[in-house]
């Protein structure tokens, strides 16, 4: 969840790229162990790569 907030901070900041990789890392993880927070990241993964396309 670090990671997640991580990324957050990250977006908020204008950081999309340092953004995508600390939510990337954090869904890979939130995924392996089956955590239903996984949706939750993904959705935050779409929206930061869609920052990064439209910039």
């Amino acid at each position: 969840m670090t990671l997640g907030w991580l990324g957050g901070m990250a977006e908020q900041q204008g950081n999309y790229n340092q953004a995508l990789d600390y939510l990337q890392a954090a869904l890979e993880i939130l995924q392996r162990i089956q955590s239903p927070d996984a949706e939750v990241v993904r959705q935050m993964v779409a929206r930061v790569e869609d920052l990064i396309r439209n910039s």
